[in-house]
């Protein structure tokens, strides 16, 4: 195993077969790093430790869940899970969603999401502190091949969120949810900005106040 650890760096796409990315799981030296897997490449990503990309996702993750509330919609969150297709692909997002119809799908219990068994999240979320141009890039383009519908970047150093529709293979920019219905994304952003100056109970208060309107 150490002559595979040395082969792989972290932070970046590395080819790999299936085999070599399913040993690398189970290594306790990633024990809480990020996986990625897509077009026969890896990617290893260290559990982000700066207080900045943490507090923003808190900050969207609580912002999601309480519009969800507010507005009724049915929903079932995750925090970092590993969605797979074996063999193929597989991914673990900052935060994620099933939505509507979707909500109770995957049922109590479950491990490692099987797209084969179950559909993709509805809503997948990137916080993006150190990793913006590979949430763009790379991430975008295996969330687009996973046929998630909504596909959220939370660009921290810049205060910002690019969200993205995906459908038929591709994605395109937008301002409103399409899966949370009418929530507008610059909502979400002054959100953010606030959270540079108020705690997060303030935040929320002032979220929900919008979402009551």
């Amino acid at each position: 195993m150490t002559s595979l650890l040395t082969k792989f760096q972290t932070d970046t796409w590395v080819t790999a077969n299936w085999e070599e990315f399913q040993q690398l799981i189970s290594e306790p030296e990633f024990q809480k790093a990020k996986f990625y897997y897509h077009n026969g490449q890896l990617r290893i990503e260290m559990v982000p430790i700066s207080n900045d990309h943490s507090l923003d996702h808190t900050i969207v993750i609580v912002a999601v869940n309480l519009y969800g509330m507010v507005k009724e919609i049915a929903m079932n969150g995750r925090n970092t899970c590993s969605f797979r297709k074996p063999g193929i692909q597989e991914c673990q997002p900052d935060a994620s969603y099933y939505i509507g119809e979707n909500a109770d799908i995957v049922p109590w219990g479950t491990s490692v999401i099987n797209l084969e068994t179950y559909p993709p999240p509805d809503l997948v979320i990137e916080v993006a502190n150190t990793s913006l141009a590979d949430d763009m890039g790379g991430k975008r383009l295996l969330y687009e091949d996973l046929q998630v519908k909504e596909y959220w970047i939370v660009d921290v150093k810049n205060v910002r969120i690019i969200a993205f529709a995906i459908a038929d293979g591709g994605s395109r920019r937008i301002t409103q949810s399409q899966v949370l219905t009418s929530l507008e994304i610059a909502v979400l952003e002054e959100a953010l900005r606030r959270s540079r100056q108020m705690n997060q109970s303030q935040v929320c208060a002032w979220l929900m106040a919008e979402f009551q309107k």
